[in-house]
């Protein structure tokens, strides 16, 4: 049998006043008359921001959830090319990160991130790629404070399509030349809603030797080959050497109109449909909800798994497919 695990992104919909995305704008930064009054309020969001994100993952514990994607907005202005002296790493955000990482480590819950949409590796402008690196170190440096293996624990786009995909995933591998080995482990690929497709992505993957996250509704929304069964298998593959299971997506289209944009929740129909033709082919896989609702959406989805004869339901948030 094939074990189904569910986790939720960022925020919930269920605990209050927790959100762990809090920032301050540059624009906002600069009113402060006092440099040092700016950074240390810099530094009293991230407090707060990681604060929250215990008080997440305490809520998951308690709520059977083992899977949870941070924030890549937790440290406000990181990187910020007119802050290049801010070093955020001071010892109280350190204590904070690693009190998150044992609380993971001690509920064996997975955690990762997903960069930002301005993380672009196949850019052909060197300062887009200089930045995109920085952003991307800056996830490595927040997990390895919380002493969780980096290994394969940020999702990626393949980036812009340029109107040229063949040279734009050549561009892709001739700028990974530039990316440090610590990064390179680091990273997961996911096709996407209009550039690239799972084809293309499962191109790089198996030529870098990088594991795919499968979206299933950004293939139904953007695809040469609907049948993407016919390539499960490569798919599993790319996660051979991994520590961790398998991971894909999963969302569902707001209405026929709007597509691409996702729902508020997860149409459990559309999931069991996947999850039929993927039974047995491994024996576990995390699956990432990314609905609007969040957290409230994993508990709507998880309560009509319930209902079915299929399943055998393994704790608040995991299942076992029959």
């Amino acid at each position: 049998m094939t074990i189904v695990r569910l986790g939720y992104v960022a925020m919930s919909m269920e605990l209050k006043n927790a959100s762990p995305s809090k920032t301050m704008t540059f624009s906002q930064f600069q009113k402060y008359r006092d440099r040092e009054a700016a950074i240390s309020k810099l530094e009293q969001i991230t407090l707060a921001n990681l604060e929250n994100t215990h008080r997440l993952l305490k809520h998951n514990m308690f709520s059977e959830i083992h899977f949870y994607r941070l924030t890549s907005r937790l440290i406000p202005l990181a990187n910020h090319e007119d802050l290049p002296d801010w070093d955020f790493m001071i010892p109280s955000i350190k204590e904070k990160l690693n009190e998150i990482g044992e609380f993971t480590r001690k509920h064996n819950m997975r955690i990762d991130f997903h960069a930002d949409h301005f993380v672009i590796l196949n850019s052909s402008k060197p300062e887009v790629l200089i930045n995109s690196l920085k952003t991307l170190n800056m996830h490595y440096l927040l997990l390895k404070e919380m002493q969780i293996d980096p290994t394969h624990r940020c999702v990626l786009h393949i980036g812009g399509n340029y109107k040229d995909t063949e040279k734009s995933l050549e561009r892709f591998i001739n700028n990974w030349n530039d990316v440090p080995s610590s990064i390179q482990k680091m990273i997961i690929l996911e096709n996407d809603d209009t550039s690239f497709t799972f084809e293309d992505t499962l191109y790089l993957c198996e030529k870098l030797k990088v594991p795919l996250v499968f979206d299933y509704h950004h293939h139904l929304a953007h695809h040469r080959n609907k049948k993407w069964e016919d390539n499960w298998s490569r798919a599993v593959a790319t996660w051979g050497e991994s520590p961790v299971p398998i991971k894909m997506h999963i969302s569902s289209p707001k209405n026929e109109a709007e597509f691409r944009h996702h729902s508020d929740y997860v149409d459990v129909n559309m999931f069991f449909h996947f999850l039929r033709e993927i039974k047995g082919t491994v024996s576990q896989i995390d699956c990432m909800i990314e609905a609007k609702k969040k957290d409230e959406a994993l508990f709507f989805l998880i309560d009509e798994i319930k209902k079915r004869k299929d399943v055998e339901m393994i704790d608040g948030s995991s299942f076992y497919l029959k």
